[in-house]
C-alpha cells in the first residue's frame, strides 16, 4: 500500500500545508467517512462546515478556507488535486501481457512494445498498434487502422477500417468508431444508400464513452480534436468536427457536418442540427435544441436554444401564463361590454 506524508502530497500537487505535514496518508475518502490515514477534499464552500466533523488526516481546500483545526493542503483547485491523488494512489500501469492465447491477429500487423491484447480480441490486416496499448476481450479492430501509444480499447469496442487514433485515447465498452454515416439519396419512393468512404480521426487524449458512436465521413474525415471527452451514448454524425477540450455529455446527438469549437460543453440530451457552427467556449444547457449556429463565449439554454438569461426570464413567465390568460379573458369581456355600451350612446 502506497503511503505518503501530507507534505509529500502537497509537494506533488504544488500546494501548501497548514498543520502537521508529517501525517501519513495511504488513500482518499469522502469528508464524512474519512479516517485519519486518509485525505479528503472540499471543492464546494457550502459544505465547509463538514470540515469540522471530518476525521481525515488532511483536507484539500482553497487558500484561506476555515480549517477547523484540521491539517489542510491549500490548492487553487482542490477538485483537480483530488483527481490527481486518485491517480497517484489507485492507478497503476497495465502490465505488458503481450498477445494472449485466443486473440486473433491478422497479417502485416505492427505491434508496439509493452502491449496487451486479450483473448477474444480481433485485429485485422495491416493494423498499426503503438506502444503500451491495451485491447480487451471482444474488441474488434478492422483493417488498416492506426492506434497510437498508450491507448486503451475496452471490451466490445469497434474501430472500423482505416480510422486513426492518436496517443492516450480511451474507448469505453461498446464504443464504435467509424460506423457508416446516415446517408441516403432519395430514389423515388425509396432511398439509395450513399457509400461512406471517409474515416474518423481521434487526436491525442480523446476519450469515447460506453456505447457512443462516431460515424465515418462520407468522403473525408470526421474529426475529434485533442483532449475532447464524449460521455456514454453520444452520437456524432458523419463529417462533423469537434474542437479541443470539449465535454459532450450523455445522449447528445450532433447531426452531420456540424462544427463545434474549442472548450465547448454540450450538456445531457442536447440536440444539434446539421451544417451549423458553435463557437469557442460555449455552454449549452441540458435538453436544449440547437437549430442554428451559435456565437462563441456564451451560455445557451432551451429549445430552440437562446441565451441563458433570456431563457430564465421565459421560464419565469411560464407558470404565470394560466393566470395571465384568465385576466386577459376578463379584460376582453370588459372591453366587449364597454364597446357595446358605447355603441348604444
Amino acid at each position: 500500500m502506497l503511503t505518503k506524508t501530507l507534505q509529500e502530497l502537497a509537494d506533488h500537487l504544488g500546494g501548501t500545508v497548514r498543520g502537521d505535514g508529517a501525517v501519513k496518508i495511504n488513500g482518499l475518502a469522502p469528508l464524512e467517512g474519512a479516517a485519519f490515514d486518509k485525505v479528503t477534499f472540499l471543492a464546494n464552500p457550502k459544505y465547509a462546515a463538514k470540515v469540522a466533523e471530518t476525521k481525515a488526516g488532511g483536507v484539500l481546500m482553497a487558500p484561506g478556507g476555515e480549517s477547523y483545526g484540521r491539517n489542510v493542503i491549500e490548492l487553487a483547485n482542490p477538485y483537480l488535486g483530488f483527481a490527481k491523488l486518485l491517480t497517484l494512489f489507485y492507478t497503476q500501469p497495465h502490465p505488458a501481457l503481450g498477445v494472449m492465447p485466443e486473440a486473433v491477429i491478422g497479417t502485416n500487423v505492427s505491434l508496439g512494445e509493452g502491449i496487451s491484447i486479450y483473448p477474444g480480441a480481433v485485429i485485422g490486416n495491416n493494423v498499426t498498434i503503438g506502444d503500451r496499448v491495451v485491447i480487451y476481450p471482444g474488441a474488434v479492430i478492422y483493417d488498416n487502422v492506426v492506434i497510437g501509444d498508450d491507448c486503451v480499447i475496452h471490451a466490445n469496442a469497434v474501430i472500423r477500417e482505416r480510422c486513426r487514433l492518436g496517443k492516450r485515447c480511451k474507448l469505453q465498452p461498446g464504443a464504435v468508431i467509424g460506423s457508416d454515416g446516415f446517408g441516403y439519396a432519395p430514389d423515388g419512393a425509396s432511398y439509395y444508400p450513399i457509400p461512406q468512404i471517409g474515416i474518423v480521426m481521434l487526436e491525442d487524449d480523446v476519450e469515447i464513452g460506453a456505447n457512443a458512436t462516431v460515424d465515418r465521413a462520407a468522403l473525408e474525415v470526421t474529426l475529434i480534436k485533442r483532449g475532447t471527452k464524449l460521455d456514454n451514448l453520444v452520437q456524432v454524425a458523419h463529417n462533423c468536427q469537434i474542437g479541443e477540450d470539449c465535454m459532450i455529455v450523455s445522449q447528445v446527438g450532433i447531426a452531420g457536418s456540424s462544427k463545434i469549437g474549442n472548450h465547448v460543453t454540450l450538456a445531457g440530451q442536447v440536440g444539434v442540427v446539421g451544417h451549423v457552427s458553435i463557437g469557442d467556449n460555449v455552454i449549452v444547457g441540458a435538453q436544449a435544441g440547437v437549430p442554428g449556429s451559435l456565437e462563441g463565449n456564451a451560455y445557451y439554454s432551451g429549445s430552440p436554444a437562446v441565451p441563458h438569461k433570456e431563457w430564465l426570464k421565459t421560464m419565469g413567465t411560464l407558470p404565470k401564463l394560466p393566470e395571465m390568460r384568465k385576466k386577459m379573458n376578463e379584460y376582453e369581456k370588459r372591453l366587449a361590454a364597454l364597446e357595446a355600451r358605447l355603441a348604444k350612446e
